[in-house]
Parts: structure tokens; sequence; C-alpha cells
């Protein structure tokens, strides 16, 4: 509250300022409009820094620096050059604007690569390194949980973007083919979501190696680039990465990690839902995904039953549980009466037809 107070005094500051000293040549009404509507850009401006970190700011201030300094070089050879007056002044007024954009953007841009924590003192704060950028992979993007993954918090520092990455997503939702059409849209749906999420801050960078052709070796030279790890899903970007010394975080690997932890001789309850490749095997699955091999099965397809765990498999695709039904839990089966038939589970009476009505009849 007490900011917004300290803006209006800004703002009605400006205004007078500009009403008393008619700025442009102006007099009157357009003087206060002109007066209000700088006031408000500046304070626009000042709202928009105080989300800017410290380092994209230190960044844009060193990047508007050497801009000018290159502008005032231009100047001396335009003036030296160009004799008419009207047409040197312009260009000087041109190099400067542009130079300075440029270097306050370039700068801007390439600031959170600075490693302010080495200088100490009052840039101690900025403690964010290198070490805590992560890169998203297209695969990862499509597969949709990282999303999941980013909202509960886990995923901390920056998440960074490349363009190449969202060409190739482009692509992909550009396809002829309607699955991988969908599968390009849901990741364009995936970074919008995570766009969206406050605690995450997500930076798209422009770079670039036009040398390397390959999607996941331009990652690996980026991630060396940033000192960044790489989020992905893909088995063998996973193994190329580790080889060249690149820091990964599998999203499968974590999905095993979080799976529940069964010892062998525990209970548990399965749905039996098809038949193994052994002889009286049955295959159920858990909610994630884990395969259950159950010995003596087979003929319970279709029902939930109760296994005893023998054995636990760790593989690279996941884990294998393996177990085994015990034949003399198994329920007796429910005999349902027919319509006209009498209940065979029932001893039934035994008519015995008389004599005397035999030789009657």
């Amino acid at each position: 509250m007490d900011l917004w107070i300290i803006r209006s005094v800004f703002i009605l500051v400006v205004t007078v300022a500009c009403w008393v000293l008619h700025p442009f040549g102006l007099h009157g009404a357009p003087a206060v409009v002109a007066g209000a509507v700088m006031g408000i850009l500046v304070v626009a401006f000042e709202m928009r820094l105080r989300v800017v970190s410290l380092k994209r700011l230190i960044g844009a201030v060193i990047g508007s620096i050497f801009g000018i300094l290159g502008a005032y070089l231009f100047s001396v050879v335009i003036r030296n050059s160009i004799t008419h007056p009207e047409t040197q002044r312009f260009l000087q007024l041109m190099v400067m604007l542009l130079m300075s954009y440029v270097g306050l953007v370039v700068g801007a841009n390439k600031g959170d690569l600075l490693n302010l924590a080495a200088l100490g003192g009052v840039f101690g704060a900025e403690k964010q390194g290198r070490k805590s950028f992560k890169i998203l992979d297209t695969s990862v993007i499509i597969d949709g949980r990282i999303a999941d993954i980013a909202e509960t918090g886990f995923l901390d520092g920056m998440v960074v973007i490349p363009q190449f990455v969202l060409r190739e997503l482009q692509l992909v939702a550009d396809s002829a083919d309607s699955l991988k059409r969908n599968r390009g849209r849901r990741g364009l749906d995936i970074l919008q979501r995570i766009q969206k999420i406050a605690t995450v801050n997500v930076q798209i960078v422009e770079d670039d190696f036009p040398t390397i052709r390959e999607v996941d070796l331009k990652l690996i030279e980026l991630a060396k680039m940033y000192e960044a790890k790489i989020i992905t899903n893909d088995f063998n970007l996973n193994k190329v990465a580790q080889l060249q010394g690149v820091a990964v975080l599998n999203i499968n690997e974590l999905a095993n990690a979080l799976k529940p932890i069964v010892l062998p001789g525990e209970t548990m309850k399965v749905f039996i839902l098809k038949e193994g490749k052994e002889y009286n095997q049955g295959v159920a699955y858990l909610d994630d995904g884990t395969m259950v091999v159950v010995d003596n099965a087979r003929k319970l397809i279709g029902k939930n039953v109760d296994i005893a765990v023998t054995s636990v498999l760790q593989t690279t695709a996941g884990k294998m549980i393996f177990g085994k039904f015990d034949e003399r839990q198994r329920p007796a089966p429910d005999i349902r009466l027919e319509a006209g038939k009498p209940d065979v589970r029932k001893p039934q009476p035994i008519v015995v037809e008389s004599a005397s009505h035999g030789a009657s009849e």
C-alpha cells in the first residue's frame, strides 16, 4: 500500500512538472496528459524491473554500456564521412538507439550466465549457479509427467527450453500422421502448462549449433555450455550424455524409484488379467504398471485373488513381481439354479409307485 502511495505521488509530481515547465511546447491539458502518461510508463517500467533477477539487471546494464560505446565509435565515423547535417544527426540517433537496444536485450538474455556468488558481499545472495539449470528434452515434454513433477514443487532452479526443441515439437505437431500430430500438440500444451506454474522459472534460449544436425547431440552441447542437467526419458540419450559427462535426470528411473517396495513372503491382492507364457501362469498389473506373474492362476482370469510374493526382479524396463496362488484358498464355486431344475446340492425324495396303482391301470 505504501509503495502505491509513493508511485501515485511520483505520477502527480511528473504531471505538475509538465504543466509548469511546458515540455515539447505543450501547454494546458496536453501538457498534463503528457506528464501523466510519462509517469505511468515509468511506474510500469519500475514494476517490471522488480520481477527481473539481479543477474539480468547487471547483464542489461553492461550490455547497454557496451552498446553506447559502440554507437559513439560509429557516430565518429558518420560525422567524418557524411556532410549533410540532417542526415548525420538522424543516423547518429538511430545508431545510438539501435546499439543501446541490442546491448540491453542481449545483455539481459545472457545475464543468467553470470556467477555473482563468486564476487561475495552483496552479490553473495545470488546463489543460483549454472548447476541449477535443467534442460527439457522433446520426449519428456511429450510424455507430460514433467508437468506433474513441476506442480509438486520438486523441480527447482531454472527450466531451459531450447529453441531447436520447440522447432522439433512444431514439426511433430504439423505432421501428416494423426498420431504424431496429436503427440506434438500434447507437447505444446504441456509447455504452456509448465509456463503457468508460478514456482517454475522457464527460459527459452536461442542458442543453437548449426554444425550439429541431431537434436540429442545439440542438447548435450547446450548442457555443457550451461553446465546444466538434461531431463529426459530417452534411454539412448541418457547413455550418450553420461558417457560425455553430462548429468541426466531420467523420468522413468524416478518413476521406478517411487514404486512401492514388495518383499518376498508378503501377501497382496491382484486382479488376474490374462494368462502367462508358462504353464498355469496368470498375469496381473499394479496401479503403477508393474507386472505381476502368478503361478497356479491361469484358471482365475478375471478374478481378484490373494497371492504370496516369491521374488522381485529389477529390469531395465522396471520391476517384475513373481507370486504364487495357493489353490487351497480357492473359494467354492457358486452353483446357480436354473428355472425348472431341482437343487442337486440337496437330497431329493425318492418316489416309489405302488403296485396297486400300476395294476389298476
